[in-house]
């Protein structure tokens, strides 16, 4: 079944929920003061799109892009849910998510994510979308619970 993505608002109750389920999987899978997804507010920033996935009416996944300057922007807040794992959905996401900052046109695109075995899926889709491995950008501080990745657009 295909995966369509929109922009969203965050004003659903079951968009807010998979922010929930987001920041929690997170917490789970991270040491305390190691998470840096951002809450609803920050993903309501003027400075942050948001988008999520459906298959059919069903909410799947989402993912989001934060401009950083005006020629670099950053992967947010990526998630698919639980049970349409391996179906495309964090793939259909990620192209929104690139699509986007092309047509802005950045020039780098980059991401912060955790390490251990709950990261490693999310590791080989970037590594699939040309994603290559890097220091830590931004306000981020380099640590062994976290890595860093850029792709050029």
């Amino acid at each position: 079944m295909p995966i369509r993505t929109q922009v969203d608002d965050l004003s659903s109750a079951e968009a807010r929920s998979l922010i929930a389920e987001h920041l929690a999987g997170m917490q789970e899978n991270s040491p305390p003061g190691h998470v840096y997804a951002l809450a609803i507010e920050g993903l309501r920033a003027p400075d942050v799109t948001f988008w999520t996935a459906w298959q059919d009416e069903r909410l799947c996944g989402c993912g989001a892009l934060k401009e950083l300057s005006a020629t670099s922007g950053e992967v947010k807040s990526m998630r698919t849910r639980p049970e349409f794992l391996r179906q495309g959905v964090g793939q259909a996401v990620l192209a929104s998510v690139v699509a986007e900052a092309k047509w802005r046109g950045y020039r780098h695109l980059y991401l912060e994510t955790g390490t251990g075995p709950a990261f490693e899926p999310a590791h080989a889709l970037y590594e699939r979308n040309g994603f290559a491995w890097c220091g830590a950008f931004g306000d981020y501080a380099a640590t062994e619970f976290n890595v860093f990745m850029v792709k050029e657009l």
